[in-house]
């Protein structure tokens, strides 16, 4: 055998035990963060959803890297005494599936966001959004508005942001085959490496709770599906996001934005108070915390969607 030989053959190996250990981890991950919902099938995805409490509807929309654990870990079960809540996993977050060549864009996501409160029969849920989650929310207020009756915005994505914060910018990978590569070798074994300080960024100044990668779903994230969607996510959401950006005083619902004073990912005054300049009306509220609010200030966050779904009473009298 020819040492070129004897390289290439090094190099499957560890190919094949990379792409062994993250399906591995994937199955680990899955025995202990198993789904909490339900499915709907729409476009072609898949879509795995909570959907509890009775009353107003609310319908809730997780950021980047997230799903929906992400509201279930503190907020669900405050909101379910007075709102029917209903949370979902993005397609290609948590449990839901996106197909290869389903559009990530914002305006798409919006758009398939609107079809699953039609195929809910929700009538016009007020729509909750958490960071990325807000710039969909937005999408789907300007080009969907006969289906939300407010949006509640939660340290949101407003504005082009030109260089991913530091916990995603190993995900920034233009490229749909390299992603695929990586998400497969590389992603979960740096993952796990790194989990300790991105969290730790994610969540600052506050303190991540300990059992977040369960009950919160942060343990989702190693899976190679979810570093994909993350990367697909990340490539697409400039993309139009400056056309949406002009028609913001378009707006007709009531917008409210909640934002946490020491946030690390996400400027408050580039995302907050540029927006309320933008928006008519907009309700801005800051307070002490970070980027993670629905976990760490649940009781904060649910007062502020309890005054938007006001608001939204108030607009529809």
């Amino acid at each position: 055998m020819t040492a070129l030989a004897v390289v290439v053959l090094l190099i499957a190996l560890a190919v094949c035990g990379l792409v062994g250990f993250a399906a591995y981890t994937a199955r680990q991950v899955e025995r202990a963060v198993p789904p909490l919902g339900r499915l709907l099938e729409l476009d072609g995805c898949r879509i795995h959803y909570v959907d509890e409490g009775a009353g107003p509807p609310l319908f809730l929309i997780h950021g980047l890297g997230g799903q929906l654990r992400n509201f279930t870990y503190a907020l669900v079960g405050r909101l379910a005494k007075e709102f029917r809540v209903i949370a979902v996993d993005r397609p290609g977050s948590g449990y839901s599936t996106r197909p290869d060549g389903a559009d990530p864009r914002l305006a798409a996501q919006g758009e398939l966001m609107a079809k699953t409160i039609a195929a809910l029969k929700l009538d016009r849920p007020l729509v909750v959004g958490h960071s990325l989650g807000g710039a969909i929310a937005l999408a789907l207020g300007l080009d969907h508005p006969e289906c939300a009756s407010a949006l509640a915005l939660i340290a949101p994505v407003t504005q082009i942001v030109e260089t991913p914060p530091g916990p995603f910018r190993g995900a920034d990978i233009k490229s749909p085959l390299l992603r695929r590569i990586v998400a497969w070798t590389l992603a979960t074994p740096l993952g796990i490496r790194g989990a300790e300080q991105v969290l730790a960024t994610v969540f600052g100044p506050e303190k991540v709770p300990p059992d977040f990668p369960i009950l919160g779903g942060g343990a989702l994230g190693l899976r190679p599906e979810a570093f994909y969607a993350v990367s697909t996510d990340l490539e697409a959401v400039n993309d139009g996001f400056d056309a949406m950006i002009r028609r913001y005083p378009t707006l007709t619902l009531p917008v409210g934005i909640l934002f946490g004073k020491g946030d690390q990912l996400l400027d408050p005054r580039a995302h907050g108070q540029a927006t309320k300049d933008q928006i008519p009306g907009l309700d801005l509220e800051l307070i002490e915390g970070g980027h993670m609010l629905p976990v760490t200030q649940p009781e904060a966050v649910a007062d502020f969607i309890r005054r938007m779904a006001r608001a939204a009473a108030a607009k529809a009298r």
